[in-house]
């Protein structure tokens, strides 16, 4: 493991402790980005994933980068070296993948943005782990196994941690924050497209304020 990597996990590491969820994020609308991370922060949630699955998510990215200093904001479904390097252009402060691969793992050691890679099994776990990756996601968390599956882990893996995504919310987010092995939780919910389309920012701000204290 080298030094660097150790460092970045580290970064990774105070943004997943800013709130006990991080917000999971699809901007249709780029004028919409700025006003929907104001109201998650507000509600107490800073750290904000913007999935690279729209056109105008890199765009997104480096409006709420460069006009919301309390957001933590970071790229999601990074793909690839490409998408790896992009997030970094346009301000984003982590990324954060469904999976892994030896090329966007190699990307990722040689860029300066804290990265958390996904894994779904044990195998896939120890792997990361090998390179130095003790904060991982798992991904799909409801499908790959949920609650119990990633109980489990926690014996033959001690020092690895996740930050699960993939089929939670509001109703069994605690459940998944008393694992020992989970630091955080993604989560989609917190800003349901109906909200977004209707620009109720309010609504938002409230979910995210009842998120914000389910570890306190």
């Amino acid at each position: 493991m080298s030094d660097l990597v150790e460092q970045k996990q580290a970064q990774a590491e105070a943004v997943l402790r800013l709130a006990p969820v991080v917000a999971v994020v699809v901007i249709r609308r780029v004028e919409q980005a700025v006003p929907l991370a104001r109201a998650l922060v507000a509600g107490g949630i800073p750290a904000v994933e913007i999935t690279l699955r729209t056109p105008v998510a890199l765009e997104a990215i480096r409006a709420i980068a460069t006009e919301v200093d309390e957001a933590w904001v970071g790229a999601g479904t990074v793909l690839s070296a490409q998408d790896l390097h992009a997030a970094a252009q346009a301000g984003a402060r982590f990324a954060v993948s469904p999976g892994h691969s030896p090329r966007l793992l190699a990307a990722a050691e040689d860029s300066a943005l804290p990265y958390l890679p996904g894994a779904a099994t044990a195998s896939e776990a120890m792997t990361l782990a090998e390179r130095g990756y003790r904060l991982q996601k798992f991904f799909p968390a409801v499908p790959a196994g949920g609650v119990d599956y990633l109980r489990a882990l926690s014996g033959p893996l001690p020092s690895v941690r996740f930050c699960a995504t993939g089929g939670i919310g509001a109703a069994t987010t605690a459940e998944w924050l008393a694992l020992p092995n989970v630091i955080a939780v993604g989560g989609s919910w917190l800003t349901p497209p109906d909200l977004v389309e209707m620009e109720n920012w309010p609504a938002i701000a409230a979910l995210a304020r009842e998120a914000s204290v389910l570890r306190a």
